[in-house]
C-alpha cells in the first residue's frame, strides 16, 4: 500500500471533485483524507488537497502523473502528485540564538518532525558541539553583511536539500541566491508581519506600546519580510513587559510558529497562491 498527495488548484468550476475522485477510483485508490477550499463559487479560485492510498506497486508517482495530466489540461490547473513516502532533506541555517535551531532537533529526535537534516551551517561556531552530538554535520561559514559568502553557502545546500530553513540566521539572501537556489526556504521572524518588519521587532513594539506581539513563518521572496504567510503565533503583553520579557515570549512562539510551519510544509497542506498559502 502507497500513500499519495494530490495538490490541486484552479479556477472554479463545475465537476472538479467529481473527475478527482473518479480519476482515484478509477486506478483502484481510496480517499483517505480531502479537503478544499474556494475563493468564490462563481468565479472564484478552488484549491483542494486530496490524501489517497493505491495498492498497485506499479502506480508510482510519475506513473500517476502522466495519467492525470488530460485532467489537469481540461481545467487548466495547476497541480501535483506527491509520493508520501519520500522523507526530505532539510537544511538549516541560523546565527547565534539557539533556541530555534535546539526546537527543531528536539522534534527530529522524538520522531515529531519526519525530515533528513543533512547539514546544519552558521556564522557562528557555538553550534558545533551541539551538532555533534546529533551526528548532523556543522559547516561554519564566517558569512557577514559585508561578505555574506553566497557561493559557499550553495555549495553547501544545492544538491543536498529539498528545502531550507532559516532559523534565526540574520543574513539576507540575495535575489541571486534565491534564483540559483531555486527551492523552498522558510523564514522565521520575530515580529507579527506586516508590522515590524526588519530588525529590532521588540523595540518597535515597545514604543509602540501594542498589547498583542507575535511571531511569523513565511516563505523567503526577494522582498524582505514580505514572503507568503504560513504560520503565525501571537501573545497578550501589558505595559509591565520590557525588552527582555518580550524577547523571552517572543523566542516561545517562534518556536511554535517555525515548527508549525515546517510540520505543514513536509506533509504538503501549503498551497501557494499569489503572495499568500490556503493552509488545509
Amino acid at each position: 500500500m502507497r500513500k499519495f498527495i494530490l495538490l490541486f488548484q484552479c479556477l472554479d468550476q463545475k465537476g472538479i471533485v467529481a473527475r478527482i475522485s473518479d480519476f482515484i477510483l478509477k486506478h483502484g485508490g481510496n480517499i483517505v483524507a480531502a479537503d478544499q477550499y474556494s475563493t468564490d463559487p462563481e468565479g472564484g479560485y478552488f484549491f483542494m488537497r486530496v490524501e489517497f492510498i493505491l495498492t498497485k506497486e506499479q502506480h508510482n508517482k510519475d506513473f500517476l502523473t502522466e495519467e492525470f495530466s488530460a485532467t489537469g489540461r481540461e481545467f487548466s490547473a495547476q497541480w501535483k502528485i506527491i509520493d508520501k513516502s519520500q522523507t526530505l532533506r532539510m537544511g538549516i541555517f541560523v546565527s547565534e540564538d539557539d533556541h530555534c535551531l535546539i526546537d527543531l532537533l528536539y522534534l527530529c529526535m522524538s520522531g515529531e518532525l519526519n525530515v533528513k537534516i543533512p547539514f546544519v551551517l552558521s556564522n557562528n561556531e557555538k553550534h558545533r558541539k551541539l551538532l555533534s552530538q546529533h551526528n548532523i554535520p556543522f559547516h561554519y561559514v564566517p558569512a557577514s553583511k559585508e561578505n555574506r559568502r553566497e557561493a559557499e553557502l550553495l555549495s553547501y545546500a544545492l544538491d543536498s536539500t529539498d528545502f531550507l530553513v532559516l532559523a534565526r540566521y540574520m543574513l539576507v539572501l540575495s535575489p541571486e541566491f534565491l534564483r540559483k537556489y531555486n527551492k523552498d526556504i522558510i523564514n522565521i521572524h520575530h515580529g507579527f508581519l506586516p508590522a515590524f518588519k526588519g530588525a529590532d521587532p521588540f523595540g518597535q513594539a515597545l514604543k509602540q506600546g501594542v498589547k498583542v506581539i507575535g511571531a511569523t513563518a513565511h516563505f523567503v521572496n526577494d522582498k524582505l519580510d514580505e514572503g507568503p504567510i504560513i504560520s503565525q503565533e501571537v501573545e497578550h503583553v501589558s505595559h509591565k513587559d520590557n525588552r527582555q520579557s518580550l524577547i523571552r515570549k517572543g523566542r516561545n512562539l517562534e518556536k511554535k510558529a517555525l515548527a508549525n510551519a515546517i510540520l505543514s510544509y513536509i506533509d504538503y497542506r501549503i498551497i501557494r497562491h499569489e503572495n499568500k498559502t490556503i493552509v488545509f
